[in-house]
């Protein structure tokens, strides 16, 4: 019953606009305890304007809809492609911050870490799904 529920709300046109502004206060309360308050007004009134302007679109764009609550089988296969090419993008660019750390002088600390969660995770996901069938 949980699944059901919980996958009638990620369908919602609620969801993106509610986990915007959940991800604003996160953004805020973390900003407050570190001493920066405004920089987390500034967040959570951004988050907040991102999250109106995903209720305000869902209805009128056929990207926002699949993004938020219209999934069907030709947009779940570009949102795996999108999700191969950010997480492609995302480990070079882990690599690349860590060559110029280590380039200079430094440990490269945090992006190794980072680009080895990253590289076990994808070894990990692929011997899963090969397992799996």
């Amino acid at each position: 019953m949980i699944k059901d529920h919980s996958h009638a709300l990620m369908r919602s046109r609620w969801f993106m606009p509610l986990f915007c502004l959940g991800l604003g206060v996160a953004v805020f309360v973390a900003s407050w305890l570190g001493g920066q308050l405004g920089l987390g007004v500034f967040a959570l009134a951004l988050m907040a304007a991102f999250g109106l302007f995903f209720l305000l679109v869902t209805g009128r764009s056929e990207t926002i809809r699949g993004l938020t609550t219209g999934r069907d089988e030709r947009f779940a296969q570009i949102d795996l492609k999108a999700t191969a090419v950010a997480g492609l993008v995302l480990i070079t660019t882990l690599i690349v911050a860590w060559l110029v750390q280590v380039a200079q002088g430094h440990t490269g600390s945090p992006y190794y870490w980072l680009a080895a969660i990253g590289g076990l995770s994808y070894i990990v996901a692929v011997a899963f799904f090969r397992l799996r069938g």
